[in-house]
């Protein structure tokens, strides 16, 4: 494969990104080019960096020299800023496989890629495989949701995932017992990859609905109320998300750094009372018990 590089600036990513496939790359990529991080997004938001780097990845046997004469000729560039790199030859989706593989979760609670065998047959086996949207597992936040699930199994539970992204957790949930789960995100890829994984186990969509956030009800209340996103949209998220989850239910928060543990728990405390459940990796877990209405 050839992967080929050129700058743009926040404003000008979508058409390189259109140039890139319109000449044939097979996926594009964005990545930051100096050092700013983007790690709050409100809800609504699609933020990039005002320095951008995009990459297309191309065919191994691409014009190069024909495709860098046509970005700069579409794009108004320099030759010179335009970069390629030949990628040594593998097998993409068999090196994205090998790295994918079953974990546990927590006593009984396993996510399995689909082409593996389930290590434990009798345990809660979820299959999953890399896809449309974030949420496989992996990351410390998700891990520390999925491990929180397998202590406190929402036997017969109505449950909300704000943030859903693959459905994971979701699934999860439903898996353990859940009676009914809503998948909620700003994404409408999300909603494709909720929906996909929900029937690739065996899930019935009456079971778990997965909706754009103006399409939840108002009137339904949860059991449990699950939100791993980040501390921002958390802390502005506290008021929906305490009006969504009833008197006694419980709430668990990831996404957060250890050092914004404090300020997130501060903004829902009003509605609920929080404590630290978990710690990985310099992300916490906070959870919490809805305790009266607010006045």
């Amino acid at each position: 494969m050839i992967q080929i590089t050129l700058p743009a600036t926040a404003q000008q990513t979508d058409a390189v990104e259109d140039a890139l496939l319109d000449l044939g790359a097979v996926s594009v990529m964005l990545r930051d080019a100096g050092d700013f991080p983007l790690l709050e997004p409100l809800p609504g938001e699609t933020p990039l960096w005002p320095d951008t780097l995009v990459t297309g990845l191309f065919a191994a046997d691409a014009d190069i020299p024909g495709l860098t004469a046509a970005l700069a000729r579409t794009l108004g560039l320099a030759p010179e800023c335009i970069h390629h790199e030949v990628l040594p030859d593998q097998d993409w989706v068999r090196a994205c496989m090998d790295d994918f593989k079953p974990i546990r979760f927590g006593e009984r609670l396993w996510i399995v890629p689909t082409w593996h065998q389930t290590p434990d047959p009798q345990a809660v086996n979820i299959r999953l495989d890399p896809g449309l949207a974030f949420g496989t597992g992996t990351h410390p936040t998700t891990a520390m949701c999925l491990g929180w699930l397998d202590r406190h199994a929402p036997v017969d539970q109505e449950v909300l995932d704000y943030g859903c992204g693959s459905g994971i957790l979701a699934i999860g949930a439903l898996a353990l017992g859940a009676r009914h789960a809503w998948g909620v995100d700003i994404d409408p890829q999300a909603m494709t990859a909720t929906r996909e994984n929900a029937q690739r186990n065996h899930i019935p969509p009456e079971r778990l609905q997965a909706v754009l956030p103006d399409a939840l009800p108002d009137e339904i209340r949860f059991d449990l109320t699950m939100a791993n996103i980040l501390a921002g949209p958390l802390i502005a998220l506290a008021p929906a998300l305490g009006h969504r989850t009833r008197i006694g239910g419980r709430i668990i928060l990831a996404g957060l750094l250890d050092r914004q543990a404090d300020e997130v728990a501060s903004a829902h405390e009003p509605w609920f009372e929080m404590s630290v459940a978990d710690q990985l990796d310099g992300w916490t877990l906070l959870q919490g018990v809805r305790r009266h209405p607010v006045v």
